[in-house]
């Protein structure tokens, strides 16, 4: 395959396509679902156990998307069709980029709903509204924007908006720019609030609940959950890295910024759980509050220390920032397809793609009231919606992409596509054959 270029234009650097796959890596699930997973299954032990399941599963797929989609310089479902055609095979593989796209315009739906939820807590903390606020007090003002559909129909229109302006704009004024101010705002961000956490009395406490070595925590259980995490954390089987993965430039080793992406990604999830939990155990909470840990106990945690309002607001700009960076990623995949294969401009194909996500975001926000009644397979739009995305579509596409590298691409491409040692192409060569597809097949039966 001669070389190619996007038409949606390229990064202008490796460490922009780092920062911009980080970016999308980096979400909600990060802030708050890894600490609290880590410090439930053996804290350190678990890290370590997390980080194997990252260089076995997750680093070897991330490669398989980066290099899929430079190899075709097009959108998920165009780039699974030139590649396969290029090793003899059958088109059909570019399903698999169908499936991805689609789940990333679905988990957008509700992601952006959650993103809302994100927005008012910056606005509360901002004007003082939980100052003070104690638990039961928190958890009714949770509750009541929960059971508010126009104040989240609010919120999660300007998100949707937010989002569409930035990918609307492109891959270098909208996406690249966003990257160079977004990136380095959230990694300022996280080092202030850490300076903060150190400064309580329950870093300490915080510290050894994330990192000490318990490892007779570790069950198979753990291991599931860290295999899990791995997978779902690098944002994989959306399409998303596929499509970023077009726009990287032809020199840049794949498998050192793919090493780099994995290895940002942890350490942001690391110390975000380093910035939460001494805040949580300064103040007696419960560590294992689960979602409830962002919208009620923090809250009340910054409402009651020093400085705690304007750290407050500091920590949702954070978490909104976070969640900013994922949902561009989320729709970038899909509006590259509608580009590429209707010839649309970026705007209309933004908007349109913004518009039919927001519409179906309002059943997700209305799962929580006015749309409560309404199930599918007993679970309200929003729960649906999380499951059918989460514990099938996503993984399946990991499985699918893992089957189509490793036995049905031609290794000569893959080799020259890589352009990584002997030794680490033997590593991938295994890994994407037998060990990731085996790894998450597990996963996806026993999630199922």
């Amino acid at each position: 395959m001669q070389e190619k270029t996007s038409i949606q234009g390229s990064w202008a650097s490796r460490w922009i396509f780092i920062m911009a796959a980080t970016g999308s890596a980096v979400g909600l699930g990060n802030i708050w679902k890894f600490p609290y997973i880590t410090g439930e299954n053996g804290g350190g032990a678990f890290v370590l156990v997390y980080l194997v399941c990252i260089l076995l599963v997750g680093i070897p797929i991330m490669m398989t998307e980066v290099f899929i989609g430079r190899r075709a310089r097009k959108n998920p479902i165009h780039a699974l069709e030139d590649v396969a055609e290029e090793s003899e095979t059958t088109r059909a593989w570019g399903l698999i980029g169908v499936m991805g796209m689609l789940s990333g315009v679905l988990i957008f739906s509700f992601y952006s709903v959650v993103a809302g939820w994100v927005l008012h807590y910056i606005k509360a903390m901002a004007t003082g509204e939980l100052a003070g606020a104690t638990s039961e007090q928190a958890g009714a003002a949770f509750n009541a924007l929960l059971a508010d559909p126009m104040t989240l129909l609010g919120w999660h229109t300007l998100f949707t908006i937010m989002t569409i302006i930035v990918v609307a704009r492109g891959v270098n004024k909208g996406l690249e720019t966003a990257t160079r101010i977004m990136m380095p705002a959230l990694f300022v961000l996280l080092l202030v609030l850490f300076g903060y956490a150190m400064t309580t009395s329950g870093f300490s406490a915080g510290w050894h609940f994330m990192f000490d070595f318990d490892f007779s925590k570790i069950t198979w259980d753990s291991v599931l959950v860290a295999l899990g995490h791995s997978f779902f954390t690098l944002s994989l089987g959306m399409g998303t890295i596929m499509a970023y993965g077009s726009y990287m430039p032809k020199k840049a080793s794949i498998g050192s910024t793919v090493l780099a992406i994995g290895a940002l990604d942890t350490l942001v999830a690391l110390v975000a759980g380093l910035c939460i939990f001494p805040i949580i155990f300064a103040n007696g909470m419960d560590p294992a509050a689960g979602p409830g840990l962002m919208f009620i106990s923090l809250p009340v945690a910054f409402g009651q220390m020093p400085g705690g309002q304007f750290f407050g607001f500091l920590f949702f700009v954070l978490v909104g920032v976070a969640a900013w960076t994922s949902a561009i990623s989320l729709m970038e995949p899909t509006v590259a397809y509608l580009v590429e294969r209707f010839k649309m401009g970026r705007w209309k194909a933004s908007i349109l793609l913004g518009s039919a996500v927001w519409a179906l975001g309002i059943a997700c926000l209305g799962s929580f009231s006015f749309m409560s009644d309404v199930t599918m397979f007993g679970k309200t739009t929003f729960d649906f919606l999380d499951y059918i995305t989460a514990n099938i579509m996503m993984p399946l596409g990991g499985i699918l992409t893992a089957i189509f590298a490793g036995w049905f691409v031609k290794s000569k491409y893959a080799k020259e596509e890589l352009s990584i040692s002997d030794a680490f192409y033997r590593f991938w060569r295994f890994a994407i054959r037998f060990i990731a597809p085996i790894a998450i097949a597990i996963v996806f039966y026993l999630n199922l």
